[in-house]
C-alpha cells in the first residue's frame, strides 16, 4: 500500500537530501550523508506543526528561539511553520528540503504523515549516545510515545502536552447561586451543576456545559482505541465506547444545552466548558474581562482522578537528516530543567514535571495570578491504548462523528451511531489498502 504522502516521497527520493540515507537500524552505523547544497552546516531546520500558535513567528522566537540562540550562539535557525497550501509535509518533500527536527501532534499526525512519508527514526541510539535520561519525562507521555511501535523504537520525545481542564465562568454561578466546581469533580457531579446553571433569561441562553466531542473521544479516560488491536477494521460497538458515549450526550439532553463550541466560552454565556490549557492565553486575549477560574476535567465514579490520555506534541529527528546530533543535542536542552521552568512561565506543560516547574506555572500570564493552578497537574493520565499489530493499516477514525451528525442532527441512539461510525472507518480502511 501507498500513500499519497509515501507517493510524494519516493518522486522526491532522487532529490540530493535523500541522498544517501539508509534504512538501518538505528543500532546499525549510520551511511555517510553530506547536507543538501546551499544549507550551511550549522543551520538546523525545525519544522513546527503542532503546537499551532507557532504559526506567529513572534511566539516561536519568545518561547523557543531566543533560548537555542543564546545557549547554541554557532547555530542558525531555520523555522517553518506548517501551513496550508504551500509549506505541507508533501510541500517540503517535493522541494528537497526535509527537517531535521518536527513537532508534530502524537496522537493525530505521527502515523499519517511522519510514518506514510518515511521520516520516522528511532532515537534510541541518540539517546544512549547522549545520556540522555528518558526518566526525567512523564512516563505516561513517554508510553505514548513507546506505543507507536511494539519493538520498543522511540521515534520522539515529548515537549508539550495540550492537557484539558475544566473553564468556568464564576459570574454565572454567582449570579445563580451555584456553588464552583472542586478539583476532582465526577461526571455525575458536574451534570448536576449543569441542569442548574442551564437556563434562558429574555433573549440569553446560558448553557450549563460544553465539550467537544472529539477531544472527549480521541484522548477518552477509558483507554479505548476506535481501532483493534489485531485486525484491519474499526472497533467501537462494545460497552466501553457505548458507557463513554452514554455519559456525554446526556448534558446535551438537558433542554437548551444544545451542544456549542467551546471557543464561545470567552463570550460569557457558557457556565463550564472543557478545552485545552493552552486556552487560558486564548479566552483571556478574546475577553479581558473574563471572570473565570479553572478545575480539574470531571472523572468517571469508578476511575478517580483519572485525566485524560495526554495529548502530546513531540520532537522527531527525521531520518533524513544530516544533522542527528545536533538536532539532539537542541532537543535534550529543550528538555533541560532550566528550558522546562521558561515554558512554565508561560503556561506551557511539558514532560518535566518537577516542583519548580509546576511552581513556575503562569507566572508570565497576568490572568492566572489567583487562579486554581493545582488543578492543571491534578490526579493520573488515563493509559494509551496499547501498540497495535505490525503490518496493520492505520486510519485516523473521525470519533466526533458520532455526536455530529449522528446524535446532534440525526439523533441516533448511541449504538447506532458507534455501529455506522465502525462501519464508515473500516470501509476507509478497506479502501485504502485496496490501492
Amino acid at each position: 500500500m501507498e500513500s499519497r504522502w509515501r507517493r510524494s516521497l519516493l518522486i522526491a527520493s532522487s532529490l540530493a537530501l535523500l541522498a544517501g540515507c539508509t534504512d538501518a537500524p538505528a543500532s546499525a552505523p549510520e551511511a555517510e550523508t553530506k547536507p543538501p547544497a546551499g544549507a550551511p552546516e550549522n543551520e538546523l531546520f525545525i519544522y513546527t506543526v503542532w503546537p499551532a500558535f507557532y504559526v506567529k513567528e513572534d511566539i516561536f522566537e519568545k518561547q523557543i528561539g531566543r533560548f537555542i540562540k543564546k545557549k547554541f550562539p554557532d547555530i542558525k535557525i531555520k523555522h517553518v511553520h506548517w501551513d496550508n497550501p504551500g509549506r505541507q509535509y508533501k510541500d517540503l518533500i517535493a522541494a528537497g528540503t526535509i527537517p531535521d527536527i518536527v513537532m508534530d501532534d502524537s496522537f493525530l499526525n505521527v502515523q499519517r504523515y511522519i510514518f506514510d512519508n518515511d521520516l520516522q527514526y528511532d532515537m534510541r541510539e541518540l539517546i544512549k549516545k547522549h545520556n540522555f535520561d528518558t526518566g526525567r519525562l512523564n512516563p505516561s507521555m513517554m508510553e505514548r510515545m513507546k506505543n507507536l511501535s511494539k519493538d520498543g523504537a522511540i521515534y520522539g520525545l515529548p515537549f508539550q502536552v495540550a492537557d484539558y481542564v475544566l473553564f468556568y465562568n464564576k459570574d454565572i454561578f454567582d449570579k445563580f447561586g451555584v456553588p464552583y466546581p472542586q478539583n476532582g469533580m465526577t461526571y455525575d457531579e458536574a451534570y448536576e451543576l449543569a441542569k442548574r446553571l442551564t437556563r434562558v433569561e429574555g433573549e440569553i441562553t446560558y448553557k450549563g456545559y460544553s465539550q467537544n466531542p472529539g477531544h472527549y473521544m480521541n484522548y477518552n479516560q477509558l483507554s479505548l482505541s476506535p481501532l483493534h488491536q489485531t485486525e484491519n477494521k474499526a472497533y467501537m460497538t462494545t460497552d466501553g465506547w457505548k458507557k463513554l458515549v452514554d455519559n456525554l450526550r446526556r448534558f446535551y439532553d438537558i433542554p437548551a444545552n444544545q451542544f456549542d463550541t467551546v471557543e464561545k466560552f470567552s463570550q460569557g454565556n457558557i457556565a463550564m466548558a472543557v478545552a485545552a490549557s493552552d486556552r487560558i492565553a486564548k479566552f483571556y486575549e478574546d475577553n479581558k474581562n473574563l471572570n473565570f477560574d479553572i478545575s480539574t476535567v470531571p472523572f468517571f465514579g469508578d476511575l478517580p482522578d483519572t485525566r485524560y490520555q495526554p495529548n502530546v506534541y513531540s520532537m522527531y529527528v527525521t531520518k533524513q537528516s544530516t544533522k542527528k546530533d545536533l538536532a539532539f543535542r537542541v532537543i535534550d536542552y529543550l528538555l533541560s530543567d532550566e528550558m522546562q521552568i521558561e515554558l512554565s512561565k508561560e503556561g506551557i506543560i511539558g514532560p518535566v514535571q518537577t516542583d519548580a516547574v509546576k511552581a513556575a506555572f503562569g507566572q508570565n500570564l497576568p490572568q492566572m495570578k489567583g487562579k486554581n493552578i493545582e488543578a492543571v497537574f491534578y490526579g493520573k493520565y488515563a493509559a494509551a491504548p496499547p501498540a497495535r499489530e505490525p503490518g496493520l493499516t492505520y486510519y485516523y477514525v473521525p470519533t466526533q462523528y458520532v455526536f455530529d451528525p449522528l446524535i446532534f442532527k440525526e439523533s441516533k441512539d448511541s449504538l447506532t451511531a458507534l455501529r455506522m461510525t465502525e462501519e464508515m472507518a473500516t470501509k476507509s480502511i478497506m479502501a485504502e489498502r485496496s490501492k
